[in-house]
């Protein structure tokens, strides 16, 4: 059963949470516009059903809701970020319009941060560029919950991959994907409809693929992109995202990347400092004219679109399912399952807000 709300309610609701936790309203807005980006593409795993996550987080002083976002090393087309502590909604944007401000001056911009949290959905950052006529590339590594091909142990997280491209007259390329065969939020979905795992979504704590979406929490593990078969295309996608996201910046990396539940407390030995991010600007004229390229993509995503398909099917462009969607959204409303409704009244109840 699900009940559906209009984006301007969630947004004000959201912004409101986040005002109460004590940051700027800047910052407030900026962060409810990040996590809602998610509920309007239809990422529902990692929306404002983890409002929730993020006040817990903040609540056990693990995020600074008044940041000292700074600069602590750069050249004049990269940098490293130190968010300090604060939200990853806030903090990857900040990150990635630094990425877009290198790219206008110099061709390429590119960033890593560390002392972050979890950002919320990759496509947001990366889809940033657009508007500049630039190929934007965001990553995030996250709390281990994936086993690398072979292993018994969760190394890595899901660790997402996105890249935005611009085109001319069609809707831009947007991939937005994990680095596992489901994120961990696919999961908490299946949990709170009572619904099992589909086969090589993850594995028990002793190998073995099962079906319990909950499987994480004895001693499991998500199984990386290519399921059961093909698990070491996955586990390279995501170790490189992993070092690109944190062994570059100086963030935490592998089994030492802090949880993102506030209830389990981050390792005792840290490697580095908080999670990271790894931001990408390329400004499309700085290979070829703008109008030029825009004009192949058009014919890219065409050609594509267009191709023939088995029967009763379409072939989508990377980015279709999600546009479709937050047109749909910003029109009908955004439903939300009981469950998630529930965990945030009990939010709003924290600061006399009513959902």
């Amino acid at each position: 059963m699900a009940s559906t709300f209009s984006y301007t309610r969630l947004f004000a609701f959201a912004e409101a949470v986040f005002l109460g936790m004590g940051c700027s309203a800047a910052d407030a807005r900026q962060a409810t516009e990040t996590l809602l980006s998610a509920d309007l593409r239809g990422v529902d795993s990692h929306g404002v059903a983890r409002l929730s996550g993020y006040l817990r987080l903040w609540e056990a002083q693990r995020v600074n809701a008044t940041p000292a976002i700074g600069v602590v090393h750069e050249t004049p087309s990269t940098a490293v970020v130190d968010g300090d502590a604060g939200l990853g909604l806030v903090v990857g944007p900040h990150a990635m319009r630094l990425a877009i401000e290198k790219a206008q001056q110099v061709g390429t911009g590119w960033v890593a941060v560390r002392n972050s949290n979890h950002y919320g959905i990759a496509g947001y950052h990366a889809m940033l560029g657009l508007p500049h006529d630039m190929i934007g590339i965001s990553l995030t590594n996250a709390s281990p919950l994936v086993a690398p091909t072979h292993s018994l142990e969760r190394l890595l997280g899901t660790n997402p991959i996105s890249v935005a491209i611009p085109a001319g007259e069609q809707p831009p390329f947007v991939l937005d994907m994990a680095t596992t065969t489901a994120a961990q939020g696919k999961m908490e979905i299946l949990e709170r409809k009572g619904l099992p795992a589909p086969a090589g979504w993850i594995q028990d704590r002793d190998g073995n693929s099962s079906s319990n979406p909950t499987e994480t929490r004895n001693g499991g593990a998500l199984i990386p992109l290519g399921g059961e078969t093909g698990s070491h295309k996955g586990y390279g996608l995501g170790a490189t995202v992993d070092i690109l996201s944190a062994v570059l910046s100086g963030a935490n990396y592998g089994p030492w990347v802090p949880p993102f539940v506030a209830f389990l407390q981050p390792p005792a030995n840290p490697v580095g400092q908080g999670i990271g991010h790894f931001f990408g600007a390329m400004r499309v004229d700085a290979f070829r004219p703008a109008a030029e390229f825009k004009a192949h993509m058009d014919n890219w995503i065409q050609t594509f679109r267009q191709a023939k398909a088995v029967p009763d099917k379409q072939v989508l462009i990377p980015g279709d399912p999600e546009r479709l969607m937050t047109e749909q959204r910003l029109l009908h409303g955004i439903p939300l399952l009981q469950k998630v409704v529930d965990d945030l009244q009990q939010v709003g109840a924290k600061f006399g807000l009513t959902l």
